[in-house]
């Protein structure tokens, strides 16, 4: 059934945990009715600057920028970045005239959805980790709905406006079929009759897992001698993963590496193992996909909310975890470990996929349209 036409913010990014998410609820309000209009708000310089024009959609650009934790001179810019966030936030609101405002993390969120709430806009917000940030907390005070894909957020908002829906996440990731396998195989040049692992260090890449890779690389790959590695190192580190990769020589056989993966539906479909940061748009995919996987939650996150989300995949025997600080040292060994223990493997795969939500989007659009109806 076709829904009414709306007029929609979506503010947020800084990563693909923030900006796929929100891809995805966009691309769902325009199924309901094509003619919706959805304006994104992000931040100068982030990663939704290029990534939401590419998927279509039109985006403003917000100055506003996060605290630096090191002393720096951009420090003392920031509050005057605020107050021009808040002063543009408010113009786009008026010139736009949106029903609803969603916020989904990111530096944008903060001024768009506080702009939105004095003018009596209805707000939602799109937590995706297990610990909320601060932004959000502060934010959920007033926003009107606030969607989760954890129990337990009682903790961080007030109950009466928690909706657990999940995350939403791209629609091609889903548990693999033998064809789906098969075009993986093809489409990356790996070999069907070798077990392979997948690492993926999130969307800027992992300086950790990357270095966790070179050095079971220069070991000799023990464990893993005849096994094949799909490696996603970062564009941020192409150049140290070109520059290790001329240097190995042979070790590097059977090691596929890229800064970016395009098709991530095929890279999770050819893996027997998962290695990969805990963001929650990686976690719920994961689920999705129906993956034996090894998180290294990265600490270098607001409140540690990578091992919150990762935790609650391991408390159900439904993933493993290995610290940041062991990694360099555990990883890879425990990696091939848990692709020689094929029952381990399936159990963790059945485990996993029982967690996943995959009608997020859908929850989330149905939440959107009650409170523009209200």
């Amino acid at each position: 059934m076709e829904r009414k036409k709306l007029r929609v913010i979506i503010s947020g990014g800084g990563t693909g945990g923030h900006i796929f998410p929100a891809l995805s609820i966009a691309s769902r309000l325009k199924e309901m009715n094509p003619e919706t209009e959805i304006l994104f708000v992000g931040a100068e310089g982030r990663m939704e600057m290029e990534k939401i024009p590419a998927a279509g959609y039109r985006i403003i650009g917000l100055p506003v920028a996060g605290l630096q934790r090191s002393l720096s001179l951009s420090n003392l810019a920031l509050p005057f970045k605020i107050l021009k966030s808040l002063r543009m936030a408010g113009k786009i609101i008026e010139e736009f005239r949106p029903d609803i405002a969603i916020g989904v993390g990111g530096y944008a969120s903060a001024p768009l959805l506080w702009a939105a709430e004095r003018r009596k806009i209805p707000t939602l917000i799109q937590e995706q980790n297990g610990y909320a940030g601060l932004t959000n907390r502060i934010l959920g005070k007033k926003a009107d709905k606030i969607c989760v894909a954890y129990e337990g957020m009682e903790r961080f908002f007030p109950a009466g406006k928690i909706v657990i829906t999940g995350n939403p996440i791209r629609k091609e990731i889903v548990p693999a079929t033998e064809e789906m396998k098969d075009e993986a195989f093809r489409y990356y040049g790996l070999d069907p009759e070798k077990k392979h692992i997948f690492i993926v260090g999130g969307s800027l890449g992992s300086r950790t897992l990357n270095q966790s890779v070179m050095k079971w690389i220069e070991n000799g790959r023990p464990g893993g001698e005849d096994m094949e590695i799909l490696w996603q190192c970062g564009k941020y580190y192409r150049k140290d993963t070109d520059a290790f990769a001329s240097a190995a020589g042979n070790g590097m056989k059977s090691v596929h590496y890229t800064d970016f993966i395009k098709r991530m539906d095929l890279a999770y479909a050819m893996a027997d193992v998962v290695i990969s940061r805990s963001g929650a748009s990686s976690v719920s995919e994961l689920c999705a996909a129906g993956k034996a996987v090894i998180f290294v939650p990265s600490p270098n996150v607001a409140e540690d909310h990578q091992t919150h989300n990762a935790m609650a995949l391991v408390r159900k025997d439904a993933a493993m975890l290995i610290t940041d600080a062991d990694a360099p040292e555990k990883l890879m060994p425990a990696a091939c470990s848990l692709v020689a223990d094929s029952g381990k493997c399936r159990k963790m795969e059945k485990n996993i996929l029982a967690l996943a939500r995959t009608d997020a989007a859908d929850r989330i659009a149905d939440e959107i349209y009650r409170l523009v109806k209200n």
